[in-house]
């Protein structure tokens, strides 16, 4: 399936510059809420909008345990659910080094600190906005854009 290009209607102050203060969609921010009650550390949110990329958003965040990369994967999927929203795929979660969930607008992964710090998405995707929710939960409530 292709995707197809979005314009944004938010005016960039400069020429070249991406856009700020855009909003998550309520999808994500329902992710992101299951991600924050189960205590995930170094949540942050890359709007991939503006890039090549496959989908919309990526939802990144590290638990401290293989058993809380689990407990984070389970809330997201049980959130999401009561939304009626179900993944396209999950993989990685028996393992739980790094759960992948893809709900094709957006892609959760949860990974062991060590293994975010090994691949380095962030990094990958240097280019998407970054929008850090770990220390500003209003963030994750924000409606949908």
């Amino acid at each position: 399936m292709a995707k197809t290009e979005r314009k944004s209607t938010t005016p960039s102050t400069t020429a070249g510059r991406k856009p700020r203060g855009r909003k998550l969609t309520a999808e994500v921010s329902k992710a992101v809420q299951a991600v924050l009650d189960k205590k995930g550390a170094d949540v942050v949110v890359l709007d991939l909008r503006d890039t090549p990329a496959f989908t919309d958003f990526f939802v990144l965040c590290s638990g401290n345990s293989q058993r809380q990369v689990k407990a984070i994967a389970d809330a997201v999927e049980e959130a999401l659910r009561a939304a009626k929203l179900r993944p396209a795929h999950i993989e990685g979660y028996d393992r739980a080094d790094w759960v992948l969930m893809d709900y094709f607008s957006f892609i959760v992964h949860i990974f062991t600190p060590q293994t975010r710090s090994f691949y380095a998405l962030e990094r990958l995707w240097g280019d998407a906005e970054r929008i850090d929710v770990s220390d500003d939960p209003a963030l994750s409530k924000a409606p949908s854009a």
